[in-house]
């Protein structure tokens, strides 16, 4: 059981060989990171068995009141509650909050199994949130859908 960054060390058909006008940038983010291999930018979680599980994108970060936050991280902890199947997390816009383009606050996208209301499931996850990780990563909004 190991987590961490996934790359690869064989090229594949199809794989990408530069950025447009910017080769440069190209060999610093997905060559230079991990000499000899091809990072890919996603965090990775192996089993004992052999089996693996993307976490979501390593630079996926958003700027909650100067606090960086990687939005698998609350995916993650959000996962855990009996009542969610599948997450996603999304910034939007803070006029307070925000920091010039930068994206803040959160919004979740959950997948509810039946029994709960859609205002107990989003306090429950508030205040795991803000348990797990902390009260400035617990969400404004919570959208709740039905399988």
């Amino acid at each position: 059981n190991v987590s961490g960054a996934l790359c690869i060390s064989q090229a594949w058909p199809g794989m990408a060989r530069t950025i447009y006008n910017d080769h440069k940038r190209f060999l610093e983010t997905y060559l230079t990171p991990y000499p000899g291999f091809f990072f890919t930018g996603d965090g990775v979680y192996r089993t004992r068995e052999g089996y693996y599980q993307l976490t979501g994108r390593l630079d996926d970060i958003i700027n909650i009141s100067g606090h960086r936050l990687g939005t698998a991280e609350v995916e993650d902890v959000v996962n855990h509650h009996v009542a969610v199947a599948e997450s996603a997390v999304i910034s939007y816009p803070h006029e307070i909050k925000g920091e010039g383009k930068m994206l803040s606050f959160l919004l979740a996208l959950l997948l509810l199994d039946s029994g709960y209301t859609q205002e107990t499931l989003a306090a429950e996850l508030r205040e795991l949130i803000s348990q797990k990780i902390a009260k400035y990563a617990a969400p404004d909004y919570v959208q709740v859908t039905h399988r």
